[in-house]
């Protein structure tokens, strides 16, 4: 009896192994198209940057010793983190009430706001630009309004007119996450809270704000680093004594044709960008290790017991 179970044994262990193989060489396959693409579309162009930014005109880092003591080159890198900041803490701010107004809502009103949210990527990106110019430029709308408080403010041309248009266009992709997440939080514990005696808004800003914050973080890292390359927006509706650093690189490369130090510019920013992505990462794994209170009740129990 011994002697016929051990090659079964070993005949089911062999067929697993083969079989956790097989699964492996699959995954693989299936990942492989992707790499492939990526590698292909973006590590090998960043690649060549990288090498022309520390080879063109001539060896060396001297392009990005440049950058850092350009008062011109330092000053927009500046102005462009801050715009992209205020885009994302505006985008947050309009974001969340409209999030969490789609969770509360019914199934048809939610599926309407949903639409509402996706209206803007089914329409081109110059021709919304082109509308805010209609409304941003001088004589415009906007003006005209401002006008019967005899203040003449057009907003083509500045930066608070490119931050509202960038928040225009950032604002279904800092919906769309925080959706994803307030939708997964558990509404009883809000009912939980307020049963044990805390008001409705003390059980909002201590429940339910907590448990949306990876929401928030994700949104808030996703429209930053998005506004970070703006374009066609500030070149359309900014001016270029206040341009962004996308138009820098794209003067660097079209009008003075310095292709080493555009691309230093770029992996100033790519390297910022992970950066920020790595900070995001680590608030993200903290505020999951930390919202586990919350989901055990702990945090309910504790704003009971401290009415």
């Amino acid at each position: 009896m011994a002697s016929i179970t051990a090659p079964r044994l070993l005949a089911a262990r062999a067929a697993r192994r083969r079989g956790v193989l097989s699964g492996r060489w699959d995954a693989v396959l299936l990942i492989l198209p992707a790499v492939a693409a990526f590698c292909f579309l973006f590590v090998y162009p960043m690649v060549g940057v990288v090498t022309e930014s520390v080879t063109l005109p001539e060896a060396g880092i001297g392009n990005y010793v440049s950058l850092f003591t350009d008062g011109y080159t330092v000053r927009i890198m500046v102005r462009t983190f801050w715009v992209a900041l205020m885009v994302a803490v505006a985008a947050i701010l309009l974001a969340f009430p409209y999030a969490y107004l789609m969770t509360i809502c019914g199934p048809k009103w939610a599926a309407v706001l949903m639409t509402v949210v996706l209206i803007p990527f089914w329409s081109n990106a110059t021709a919304k630009n082109f509308g805010l110019l209609v409304l941003f430029q001088r004589d415009g709308i906007i003006d005209q309004f401002t006008s019967f408080f005899g203040v003449h403010y057009p907003l083509i041309g500045t930066t608070p007119g490119v931050m509202i248009a960038m928040v225009q266009v950032m604002l279904p992709f800092a919906v769309l996450p925080l959706y994803a997440r307030l939708g997964q939080i558990n509404r009883r514990l809000l009912d939980a809270a307020q049963g044990l005696g805390a008001t409705r808004t003390k059980s909002f800003w201590r429940i339910y704000v907590p448990l949306s914050m990876p929401g928030v973080t994700a949104s808030f890292t996703l429209v930053f680093i998005l506004a970070l390359g703006f374009y066609i927006t500030p070149a359309m509706l900014g001016s270029p004594q206040e341009s962004l650093i996308a138009q820098l690189i794209m003067a660097r490369l079209e009008v003075i044709l310095d292709f080493g130090g555009a691309g230093a510019i770029g992996v100033v920013l790519l390297v910022a960008t992970l950066g920020i992505l790595g900070l995001s990462q680590l608030m993200s794994s903290r505020l999951a290790a930390g919202r586990g209170r919350a989901a055990t009740g702990d945090s309910v129990k504790s704003i009971g017991g401290g009415i």
